[in-house]
C-alpha cells in the first residue's frame, strides 16, 4: 500500500506487534519469545510495516547459509485487504535477495487460501506438505518456496 513503510524491527515494537499477533493467532507467540529472537537468535530478521507511523503489520524469518525460512507474518485486522501483507513480503524479499540469499521458504495453513494466492502472486510455488503442523487443530501446512537468485549453467565446451 502506497505510504507503507517497512523497516527493521525494535524491542520497542513488540507492545504494538503483539497487538497484531493475538489478533491474529489461536496460539499466539509470546512476547518472551519475540524478544529472544531479537535479542539473541543471530538468524533471525524480523520487520515491521508502518503506516501513518502505526505498525500495521510485521514479518520474521531466519537466515539459514543461503536460505531464508519466514517464521510468522500478520496483518493487524483492520488494515487487510489493503496490500500491506504483499508491500511487506515484497520488501523483505528484495532485501534479502540483495543480501545474497538463494531462496526462500515458508509453511501456509492449507486452508489459508487467501495467503496461498499472495505467495503464489509473488512466485512462491507449492511444494509439499506437512501433515498435522499446526498445534492448535492438527491442520497440514502448506510448504512453499520460492527461488530468488537463479543459479547459473556452468559454461559448455563446445
Amino acid at each position: 500500500m502506497e505510504g507503507t513503510i517497512t523497516r527493521k524491527m525494535t524491542i520497542n515494537d513488540i507492545a504494538d506487534v503483539m497487538i497484531i499477533e493475538k489478533s491474529s493467532f489461536s496460539v499466539p507467540w509470546s512476547r518472551a519469545s519475540f524478544e529472544k529472537e531479537l535479542k539473541s537468535n543471530t538468524c533471525a530478521r524480523y520487520y515491521v510495516a508502518e503506516l501513518d507511523k502505526k505498525i500495521v503489520a510485521y514479518m520474521g524469518l531466519w537466515i539459514i547459509i543461503d536460505e531464508a525460512h519466514i517464521t510468522n507474518i500478520a496483518v493487524d485486522p483492520q488494515f487487510r485487504g489493503l496490500s500491506i501483507g504483499k508491500a511487506i513480503v515484497k520488501e523483505v524479499i528484495k532485501e534479502t535477495k540483495e543480501s545474497g540469499i538463494l531462496r526462500i521458504t515458508l509453511e501456509v495453513r492449507k486452508s489459508n487460501i487467501v495467503a496461498q494466492n499472495l505467495y503464489k502472486s509473488l512466485g512462491f510455488l507449492p511444494c509439499g506438505v506437512r501433515p498435522g503442523y499446526y498445534s492448535d487443530n492438527g491442520e497440514d501446512a502448506l510448504i512453499m518456496w520460492k527461488e530468488l537468485i537463479k543459479k547459473k549453467k556452468p559454461m559448455s565446451n563446445e
